[in-house]
């Protein structure tokens, strides 16, 4: 059997990780307990699931199932994010994260580049833009 290359899916993969590594690297520099190692690796993996299900499985299953499968793996994975101590809960935001950036993992994986930059953008500046309100939002209270 040949090897065959079709750099249109690896571009699909390699899309996914750079932009998982960029929301990765704004989560490292907040210090946040995912950073950028789990932002590309949970991208990338969104990714080679989508390709998977829409080159290996066609005619056999019908590929949404994958899809709907990330989801609910995801949702596990961040659920082991959030700690509740007494009143306080912690690791929301890091759970929807790894959320987004499994959908962000997937639109790349889909080879809709435009919707998983734009999305990117979109999430960091929730994180980044946000935090600066939350912060100034607090300091007009004190």
């Amino acid at each position: 059997m040949a090897l065959e290359i079709n750099w249109e899916l690896e571009l699909r993969l390699l899309v996914a990780a750079i932009l998982g590594s960029i929301v990765g690297w704004e989560r490292e520099r907040a210090q946040r307990p995912a950073g950028l190692r789990t932002y590309m690796l949970v991208a990338f993996g969104s990714a080679l699931f989508t390709v998977l299900s829409i080159t290996a499985f066609t005619g056999e299953t019908d590929p949404s199932r994958v899809a709907a499968n990330i989801v609910v793996g995801i949702g596990f994975l961040g659920a082991g994010t959030i700690f509740r101590t007494g009143e306080v809960v912690r690791g929301l935001t890091t759970a929807a994260g790894l959320w987004a950036i499994a959908a962000i993992g997937m639109a790349a994986g889909a080879g809709e580049y435009f919707l998983a930059i734009v999305s990117t953008v979109l999430v960091l500046a929730i994180l980044g833009g946000v935090r600066f309100v939350e912060k100034h939002k607090e300091n007009r209270e004190l």
